[in-house]
């Protein structure tokens, strides 16, 4: 931080953009749903399964009724373990109803206990449900049909790329359906494909959806560090969009889209759904009572002949927010790593320090290389700025005798100042400007830290193991307070009482804020406030010697 006048200017930034974000949430323009309006929900409206257009001439579908909150484990659960997710299928439903991430422990200090992003308790619930939807007079298999499966534990073999884990489903009428969950090595996606093979003697139709289910979290964690959860969307018409828990509920998701995808997104993780490229598919969000809220994609109609086979294609991404791995899946799946409208200034930051890391292979190291290369680039602002306040603060005792000789006559003070500071050649204000322009990128590192999944868990040095968490100590929040208040020492000092015993209160307040912040932002503000001490101290020294700076 360059003084502290850029704490407040950012601090008032940041007020401002939770203000512009909360508006948006209660008033701004709500998003706008396709032409196509969504048909009436049969018998159940509180149903978890999206009713069944029509799906033939004859009419519409006939979708089941399962209750508002569905029954978890009543099948058979089925085991998955790859190099990347273990995973538990129940064989009700072909439901995904625990999700757990072998690279990422709950904590470095239980390397063996991994981080569950998707599970049935009940203080963060969050599951995959998909199935098909037949026509009238068809059967199909929802989330809540009983599925068969050849083994209870499938495991990814070393060497082995790519493994099919099939449930299978059969009609008295001879029409059988094949749930194929695909898991590929090194990475986090899953194919999740629909087969149906009709044997029946008519024609079969009917669709499919997939769809993500989830809890309201009791809390969003430290005040300091808001970060979503929530649905989140992409469609080519209308790009990247978020749908919180209150406007599911409301129902405003409900449209067409072709190449997009719907999710459930949280810090560092996400649940999505990819619709095949190409295909139209339907988006839509309600809740389903419980405080659960359910977002989701079905598909157009297709028609299978007496004899044949048609697959429903699609898949589910269920890990981290890498945003290379994601940019590989689908287009705008990368955006879920969200840093706001800044994000034309935060993603390049995101690539300057993930070549920083692939070269050093630490994240501290990596933020304090990154800080001096920031420290650079504003290098001649920075210099514009500390010139201005070292003049001022020359200026401090003549500002001084000014107020002795005036009293309380702002007036004729204000107007003895200004003439002094034409006199001089001194611009009050040349000390904020510079600062101003800098804000939007300090804003944009900050998302960029807090976001990035890559520095959670990552150790800098000595006891800071997890650059997402406080300082365990409060070491480096207690360092950042010292850098303050050494910089407020070179500013110039305000010539109003109450105003100076203020701004020696502020490096206090904010080495409490940052006592809680993630250590790595912390980080940050402390080297750059090393940075900053050092090349104000060098130009305020010249120009109190009268040298030229």
């Amino acid at each position: 931080m360059d003084n502290v006048r850029l704490f407040l200017f950012l601090a008032l930034a940041f007020t401002g953009m939770l203000l512009y974000q909360s508006w948006q949430e209660d008033y701004g323009p709500k998003p706008v749903g396709s032409a196509q309006q969504a048909p009436i929900l049969p018998q159940a409206v509180d149903s978890a399964v999206p009713d069944a257009p029509a799906v033939a001439p004859a009419g519409n579908g006939t979708a089941p009724a399962p209750s508002a909150v569905a029954p978890m484990a009543s099948g058979r659960l089925v085991a998955v373990h790859t190099d990347k997710l273990w995973l538990q299928i129940d064989t009700r439903g072909g439901t995904v109803v625990q999700a757990k991430l072998a690279d990422y422990p709950v904590s470095v200090k239980t390397p063996d206990i991994k981080f569950q992003l998707m599970g049935t308790n009940p203080q963060d619930f969050f599951i995959a449900q998909s199935g098909l939807i037949g026509g009238k007079k068809e059967r199909a298999p929802t989330h809540e049909a009983m599925f068969s499966a050849t083994a209870e534990r499938y495991d990814l073999a070393v060497g082995q790329d790519q493994m099919n884990v099939d449930l299978v489903w059969t009609s008295a009428d001879g029409v059988k359906v094949t749930k194929r969950f695909t898991f590929y090595r090194g990475s986090h996606k899953v194919g999740l494909t629909h087969i149906v093979e009709n044997g029946s003697g008519s024609a079969w139709n009917g669709r499919d959806y997939r769809q993500l289910q989830r809890g309201e979290p009791a809390d969003s964690g430290n005040a300091f560090m808001y970060t979503y959860t929530g649905g989140a969307i992409y469609s080519e018409t209308d790009k990247y969009q978020k749908y919180s828990f209150a406007k599911l509920a409301e129902g405003q998701l409900d449209r067409d889209a072709t190449d997009g995808w719907v999710a459930m997104i949280q810090h560092y993780f996400l649940g999505a759904i990819v619709p095949p490229r190409g295909e139209s598919a339907h988006f839509y969000g309600k809740s389903v009572g419980a405080n659960r809220y359910v977002i989701g994609a079905y598909g157009p109609v297709a028609s299978v002949a007496p004899g044949a086979s048609h697959q429903f294609g699609g898949e589910l991404v269920i890990g981290p927010k890498l945003q290379e791995e994601l940019a590989g899946i689908a287009k705008g799946l990368d955006l879920t790593v969200d840093y706001g409208w800044l994000t034309f200034i935060a993603q390049p930051m995101y690539w300057v320090l993930e070549w920083i890391d692939d070269w050093v292979g630490n994240w501290g190291w990596t933020i304090i290389i990154f800080t001096i290369l920031i420290k650079g680039v504003f290098f001649k602002l920075s210099e514009t700025s500390y010139k201005s306040m070292a003049n001022m603060r020359k200026l401090a005792p003549r500002m001084q005798a000014l107020k002795d000789r005036y009293g309380d006559d702002k007036q004729r003070m204000q107007q003895a100042m200004m003439e002094m500071y034409k006199t001089e050649k001194i611009n009050p204000l040349g000390g904020c400007l510079p600062m101003l322009v800098q804000i939007p990128f300090f804003i944009s590192l900050y998302w960029v830290l807090l976001e990035s999944v890559e520095l959670r868990q990552a150790p800098w040095i000595l006891w800071i193991d997890d650059l997402s968490i406080k300082d365990p100590y409060f070491v480096l929040p207690l360092l950042m307070g010292v850098t303050m208040f050494i910089q407020q020492k070179l500013n110039p000092a305000p010539p109003d009482p109450m105003q100076a015993k203020i701004m020696m209160a502020l490096p206090v307040v904010f080495t409490a804020m940052f006592a809680f912040f993630p250590s790595g932002l912390v980080l940050y503000w402390f080297v750059n406030n090393l940075l900053s001490i050092a090349q104000q101290y060098v130009i305020t020294r010249r120009i109190e010697q009268g040298e030229k700076a």
